[in-house]
């Protein structure tokens, strides 16, 4: 029968993933969209704790702040309508207090750290090899916060930009963590600002950064979403309605691909368990019959003590804590 349509070739990897690992992400929305099934699975992950962030510099930026265990003051915000922002950080941290904005982002650095001390395995998504770097203060931003045009300078980093910089980063956060393995991997999203052209230069650029990583360092590992989108999913139906960002449909696809190449077995088990308990918590009492759904929660109450007893890796405690408000308020 003839194919008709590519299929992407992964490899196995060598070390899976286990719902006893700790899994961090980092970088653009798609790292977002895949750390957030991760969750909702209920592994233990940290996605995007400076937020979402879209280029190479601002990500090494990022776990730098971690692994310095910097503080961030006065002198890290910047001012503008009406509002404190950080240039490390997204805008879901600015606020209009400067104390709120300043405690936030270092609650937030401070638990990534000790998050990172003990992660299994960092995910980087890159998006775009294009910055914006702020020239008062000759940085390179994560997010220009509305700021004027004419604060940046705009420019595209070169391989050699990203690999000289990766490459003492990854020594410095195997120093700090030896039992780390990267996974890298170049958001599907294009960035059409930039022109079609751009977008595949631009893309190009930082998957020739990543091959030359893997050469140069051990345990480091590429998951090609790109590509998936690029060949296995080249049709506009896979898109959202912009026709830039991709659809639920393809996010789920990709995380399938990501699940077979990279988690384990025995978790596939225990994540498909995890998934039905999950649905049955969304039932809700139709019949009005208050007795009968007190007695389906229960029971949901005893289905919860045999899966904390099975997979102790796994933190139960918002569904017990749901459980029992539910029965509670009936």
């Amino acid at each position: 029968m003839s194919k008709f349509r590519t299929i992407v070739d992964i490899s196995k990897s060598s070390s899976e993933v286990e719902y006893s690992n700790k899994i961090m992400f980092l970088g653009s929305c798609f790292a977002e969209n895949i750390g957030k099934l991760f969750l909702s699975r209920k592994f233990s992950a940290l996605v995007n704790p400076f937020g979402i962030i879209y280029n190479p510099q601002s990500v090494a930026n990022s776990l730098i702040a971690i692994l310095d265990d910097k503080k961030f003051s006065d002198e890290d915000l910047i001012y503008n309508n009406g509002r404190w922002s950080s240039l490390y950080h997204h805008g879901k941290f600015s606020d209009v207090d400067k104390q709120t904005c300043l405690n936030r982002l270092n609650t937030g650095r401070e638990n990534a750290r000790i998050f990172l001390q003990e992660t299994s395995f960092l995910v980087i998504t890159f998006g775009t090899s294009w910055v914006y770097e702020h020239i008062e203060k000759s940085k390179v931003v994560s997010n220009c916060h509305k700021l004027p045009a004419k604060e940046f300078r705009r420019f595209r980093l070169t391989v050699d930009d990203i690999v000289d910089v990766y490459k003492d980063l990854i020594v410095k956060l195997r120093y700090f963590n030896p039992n780390i393995k990267v996974i890298f991997t170049v958001s599907p999203i294009r960035h059409l600002k930039d022109t079609a052209h751009g977008n595949q230069l631009s893309k190009s650029v930082l998957l020739l950064a990543i091959d030359e990583l893997m050469d140069n360092l051990p345990n480091i590992e590429y998951f090609p979403s790109y590509e998936i989108l690029m060949d296995e999913l080249r049709d506009y139906r896979f898109y959202s309605d912009d026709m830039v960002h991709i659809s639920d449909i393809a996010i789920d696809y990709i995380w399938q691909r990501f699940k077979e190449s990279h988690i384990s077995p025995s978790s596939h088990v225990a994540m498909k368990e995890i998934e039905k308990f999950a649905k049955s918590l969304q039932h809700k009492s139709l019949s009005g019959d208050i007795i009968a759904y007190r007695d389906y929660l229960n029971k949901r109450l005893e289905k919860l003590d045999i899966l904390e007893k099975k997979y102790i890796d796994v933190d139960f405690s918002k569904d017990r804590l749901d459980l029992l408000e539910r029965i509670k308020s009936l």
